[in-house]
């Protein structure tokens, strides 16, 4: 037998509601799908909830997916023990199956007993949304009902957004805030001409992607787009990548070898962190803007190549500029016209519907079916800085992917847990030099040991960072 008492004290309906049936109460209420087999129980919560909510009983699972497919209830509480089997839970967990197949944004509470807490655990790890014992406290179930519908509402939100996004996408790239719908309007305008682009932002903000939208737009969509990272390429090598070399031209050079502006020949080169050019590249590289051609190392014919350069960096040119390591005509010849992309934290309408897309993308790839994310992982997406940006995003998320063995994303899963945990047990002092200390080499990893950069990052002067490195024992290799 099981037990059916909802509150030790008797429930008292508010003196206004009458009659709480769907006919009679106001169409804003939000809905609210109440399962139980037990009428005395049923019966009590929907009194006692439907000031509140537009409350539909059900007693059993066929009729509960009736509601649900006709109502469309966004928070629904849910008795494991239903018929045929109440005194089992088989069916219980076949209803929650079932339901969030049909929506998987809905917000399933369970009500159980007290001897049964580790089933409604495994009800919450199969993707419920919580958990309540009877005798049910209603004020407390009332407040876990509003925090469910509030997150449900959040949801559908971002799921309304997404799908408004999807249809405004735009070669791959999502983005609803203003400083993304700019760079669209950009990359339409630059696409059908032939002018050079620079494209600037943080490290991880999707410049590549630009790029190629750019080439697939425009009238050299037919022909290759080359990438090529000049920041990734020994500088002894990079020569030769770039204009390809002559047989016996140097050591190792046993055959002749195009480089990648003859393999780009009628379409676009993308170069990927330009800044990093060694000062001789750079005059060899503008004289191709000029003249349209090149010359193989250990060659002397000219070779005419038609070909587009688009180019990217992370790097604040200005300052190369001032400092003597970019030329002024190359940076005004690549820039005829310059993107930039805005950094991940400045989007903040763009971050869970992001995040939201990622998920689906990757569970999908791996098959894996999950809900969501928790309203922690929510959270702790919406508040984290990401320095690392959309790449950062993408690659949290996969591994939580990965990693996760619940239906939803916990914030363990994406390794956003409080960033104070690993100071815990340190006094102040010591809290905060772990603390600077993990901005600096986080800094310096972002900038690849690159002092002047970091320490611009991070608002200080050179010599300042030089002090705060020997202060808190960081190498300077």
């Amino acid at each position: 037998m099981k037990e059916v008492k909802l509150h030790p004290t008797p429930i008292t309906l508010p003196p206004m509601v009458t009659d709480p049936t769907p006919d009679t109460l106001p169409p804003t209420k939000p809905k609210l799908l109440i399962v139980e087999d037990d009428l005395d129980l049923r019966t009590q919560m929907k009194w006692a909830l439907a000031q509140e909510y537009e409350v539909f009983p059900a007693e059993d699972r066929q009729s509960a997916l009736e509601v649900l497919n006709r109502e469309k209830p966004p928070i629904v509480t849910l008795d494991l023990g239903l018929p045929p089997h109440p005194d089992s839970i088989e069916e219980g967990f076949l209803v929650l199956a079932d339901m969030l197949e049909q929506n998987g944004l809905t917000k399933v509470i369970i009500i159980t007993g007290q001897g049964q807490k580790d089933n409604a655990l495994k009800a919450v790890a199969q993707g419920a949304y919580d958990f309540f014992c009877k005798p049910v406290q209603i004020e407390e179930l009332k407040v876990v009902l509003n925090r469910a519908l509030h997150l449900s509402q959040l949801e559908m939100e971002n799921r309304e957004l997404q799908l408004r996004v999807n249809k405004e996408s735009f070669e791959e790239m999502l983005g609803t805030c203003e400083p993304m719908q700019e760079v669209f309007s950009s990359i339409r305008k630059v696409a059908t001409s032939d002018v050079s682009v620079l494209i600037g932002g943080e490290s991880g903000t999707g410049k590549e992607l630009v790029a190629r939208a750019i080439h697939r737009q425009s009238p050299r969509k037919n022909f290759p787009f080359v990438v090529i990272n000049c920041g990734a390429i020994p500088e002894t090598l990079l020569e030769s990548e770039l204009f390809g070399h002559e047989k016996g031209s140097f050591t190792g050079a046993h055959i002749q070898r195009k480089g990648r502006f003859e393999t780009a020949q009628g379409g676009t080169l993308f170069l990927d962190e330009v800044g990093e050019l060694s000062l001789a590249l750079q005059v060899k590289l503008l004289r191709f803007l000029q003249e349209q051609k090149i010359e193989r190392i250990g060659g002397r014919e000219e070779i005419s190549v038609d070909a587009r350069v688009l180019a990217a960096t992370n790097r604040d040119l200005k300052q190369a500029l001032e400092e003597g390591k970019f030329r002024e005509d190359l940076y005004y010849r690549l820039g005829v016209v310059t993107i930039n992309l805005p950094p991940l934290r400045e989007r903040e309408k763009d971050i869970l519907v992001l995040a939201t897309a990622l998920l689906q993308r990757y569970a999908n790839e791996n098959k894996k079916k999950i809900s969501g994310f928790t309203p922690k992982a929510l959270r702790a997406i919406e508040t984290h800085n990401w320095p690392g940006n959309i790449r950062e995003l993408e690659n949290r998320i996969r591994r939580a992917i990965i990693m996760v063995e619940g239906a939803k994303i916990t914030p363990e899963d994406l390794e956003l847990a409080s960033p104070y945990k690993k100071y815990g047990g340190h006094g102040l002092k010591e809290a905060r030099e772990a603390l600077e200390r993990d901005f600096i080499q986080r800094a310096l990893t972002r900038n690849k040991g690159k002092i002047a950069q970091a320490a611009a990052e991070l608002g200080l002067s050179r010599p300042t960072l030089y002090e705060l490195m020997e202060k808190l024992g960081i190498s300077r290799e």
